[in-house]
């Protein structure tokens, strides 16, 4: 960034419309690039907050094409300090190479976790004992509250991998095994993740509903004309593990950012 960039920096894009479901703020913009830098400045500016504040941010990020752009904006964002924030990431896969570039601690290595300096990065590893891998992960989250997670929407209205199948609003557990449904896999693929269906693991650890939605602040990015009907299932439908998202509307601090294309009451 330029000394001109940091006196002068972009505009933040305005939302086409601000609306509420249920306890849920919604904020649609124009396009995907608008979304990502909206939803970069409200994180951003949820970190310095919470830093100035009281010190410390213990952080979950998820890891998917859909938050690349809020992502490289947020790590550009000037008076973050990041060596006082702690961060998890919310699932991964089983039985993948452990340098597979599409493994989600990979993939926010590249995007995230190398480019500016945690205080701490936890990354889940399911090694050679998923169910051992999930209780250590836990007890490690555990430790202090969860302040912020940033994510985002499945196209079978999954939150992590919590798939219609295996999502439980009352889960005993925080993070587990989970089988993974043909929707969830097949997405993979569409985001050009793997290169065909068969390629895709069967199984990953996931942070479970309860977990995620015990944290403070909630951010969720969800563009693209593909989760279209997964966003009509999380405003519209009941709530219920049919459309895990569903269950967002009952966070008392969630932000749902659409583009034009995913959002289903766009003209």
């Amino acid at each position: 960034m330029t000394i001109a960039e940091r006196s002068h920096p972009a505009p933040v894009p305005q939302p086409l419309t601000l609306r509420q479901h249920g306890a849920l703020l919604v904020k649609s913009f124009e396009d995907r690039a608008g979304m990502g830098a909206a939803a970069a400045a409200d994180i951003a500016a949820a970190l310095r907050a919470r830093i100035a504040n009281r010190g410390a941010v213990r952080m979950v990020f998820a890891a998917a094409p859909s938050q690349a752009e809020a992502l490289a904006t947020l790590v550009a964002a000037p008076g973050i300090d990041w060596s006082r924030v702690t961060a998890f990431h919310m699932d991964d896969y089983i039985g993948l190479a452990a340098d597979h570039p599409s493994g989600f601690a990979n993939w926010l290595d590249a995007y995230l976790f190398s480019r500016v300096r945690f205080a701490a990065v936890h990354r889940l590893d399911p090694g050679d004992d998923p169910e051992g891998a999930a209780a250590r992960y836990a007890d490690k989250m555990a430790e202090a509250p969860i302040d912020f997670v940033v994510l985002g929407i499945g196209e079978n209205g999954h939150i992590a991998f919590n798939d219609p199948p295996v999502a439980d609003f009352d889960d005993p557990l925080d993070v587990k095994p989970v089988a993974l449904d043909d929707v969830c896999r097949t997405q993979q693929v569409n985001d050009g993740c793997f290169p065909d269906f068969d390629s895709v693991p069967r199984e990953a650890l996931t942070l479970t509903v309860p977990r995620l939605m015990r944290a403070d602040r909630l951010f969720c990015l969800v563009p693209g004309a593909n989760k279209r009907e997964a966003v009509r299932g999380t405003l519209y439908g009941a709530v219920e593990t049919a459309c895990p998202a569903s269950i967002l509307r009952t966070h008392s601090a969630c932000t749902l950012y659409l583009d034009r294309d995913s959002d289903p009451d766009a003209r």
